[in-house]
């Protein structure tokens, strides 16, 4: 957790409303930090039913395996969390303290170990002291719900330089329902998520099936349209909790996707993911700017996401953001080395509403200096027209700079 906030930050949080059947407590454990909260325990009522993403990493940690194993169950009663060890690279250790983890917490509050959801973020490799979580489990039952949402979220973090928390509210059936979301994340940012939690909670009645494909569809266009460093992490997990609470106020359930609500829920979750997504880009280690990069024009949807992704990782077109340099030379090294269809001179490039190429060359009234005036901004917008078809992707980055390797250089120091 940094003490120099990220000056992409929000100005300001959003009041975030309770949601009936979650309360949350947070404790300093001392896995890794002193002096700061770093353990989350969140308490969901009976009947919770939950959907899971998980990272696709082929090292993926311990809690991602423990949640992945139970998620079939389709339900949930609690949600631990730590920062500061990612219990990843762990071997049968790691095994064995995610289990211990679940036990204790399965004690102290008396529900299934299938029902405990784990979730760690932090250095990797280094066993995590799961006993630690026996010193606090007393106390975190006992003041369920004297932590905040912006609290939950500060427990969590690693590098981040602030908290990240979204909320949307939608009418069902003639009452509000609500779906608030937390995420942690800064670096080790790429899709497929990255190191990178989030935790979203409605109090709506959602099947576990309906919440799944939601969940999946949103997560798409979202924490998998983000790349801080093109590093995917681990320990990546998104989890969707619904406490049904509303149905004791006469909203129905939803139980199939061809429920007429689902249209106000999609777009509802997809506000909260995108915010957060948008938030950890903001966050992303010594970033300085905030990239959008809009490829159109592609043989598909899903070329012009690969495309997209090349742009937005590109060490040189980063680092040419970092320094204000319109150089739009890398954003054509870019598209064509992604190894989708391209044609040179059907290309067009613009840098906000500024064109620098078109049709294979420079543009004829290209202007350098209003180039570089849209590259001094905060929010640059890096538009790609390959000329093809209709296929079209958006997907947010952020600059490479010095920061961030000085971070990253001493991280486990």
């Amino acid at each position: 957790m940094s003490t120099n906030v990220s000056p992409l930050a929000p100005k300001s949080y959003p009041d975030m409303p309770d949601i009936a059947g979650v309360t949350f407590a947070t404790a300093e454990a001392g896995i890794k930090y002193s002096g700061r909260t770093d353990v989350l325990l969140a308490s969901l009522s009976e009947g919770t039913t939950v959907a899971g993403v998980f990272t696709k990493s082929k090292c993926s940690s311990a809690p991602v395996d423990w949640c992945k194993d139970i998620l079939s169950g389709g339900k949930a009663q609690a949600l631990l969390v730590n920062s500061g060890n990612a219990n990843a690279f762990t071997g049968k250790k790691g095994k064995a303290s995610v289990e211990l983890s679940a036990a204790i917490i399965s004690k102290a509050m008396s529900c299934p170990l299938n029902s405990i959801y784990l979730a760690s973020t932090g250095v990797i490799g280094e066993p995590l002291p799961a006993e630690k979580f026996e010193d606090v489990a007393a106390q975190l039952v006992t003041s369920q719900g004297s932590a905040s949402w912006l609290e939950a979220a500060e427990a969590i973090m690693t590098t981040d330089t602030y908290p990240k928390v979204a909320t949307a509210s939608v009418e069902l059936d003639g009452k509000t329902i609500t779906i608030n979301g937390i995420a942690k994340g800064a670096g080790m940012i790429a899709p497929d998520m990255a190191t990178m939690l989030s935790f979203i909670f409605t109090d709506a009645a959602i099947s576990p099936a309906v919440l799944q494909a939601l969940l999946s569809e949103k997560t798409e266009t979202s924490f998998n349209a983000v790349t801080v460093d093109s590093d995917t992490s681990t320990s990546d997990t998104v989890l969707f909790f619904a406490t049904g609470a509303a149905e004791g106020e006469g909203v129905e359930p939803v139980v199939t996707m061809d429920d007429p609500r689902i249209s106000v829920l999609r777009e509802a979750l997809s506000d909260v993911m995108t915010d957060l997504a948008h938030q950890i880009v903001r966050d992303g280690e010594g970033a300085r700017k905030f990239v959008e990069v809009r490829v159109e024009g592609a043989e598909s949807d899903q070329s012009a996401k690969t495309i997209a992704l090349a742009i937005a990782n590109s060490p040189l077109v980063k680092t040419a953001v970092a320094g204000e340099d319109a150089n739009w030379g890398r954003v054509v090294m870019a598209v064509g080395k992604a190894g989708e269809p391209a044609d040179r001179d059907r290309l067009a490039i613009w840098f906000g509403d500024v064109r620098v190429a078109v049709e294979g060359e420079r543009d004829p009234d290209y202007s350098e200096d209003a180039a570089s005036a849209v590259m001094k901004e905060d929010e640059i917008v890096i538009r790609t027209d390959l000329g093809l078809g209709n296929g079209s992707a958006t997907v947010w980055t952020c600059d490479l700079t010095k920061e961030y390797v000085a971070i990253n250089g001493d991280y486990r120091s």
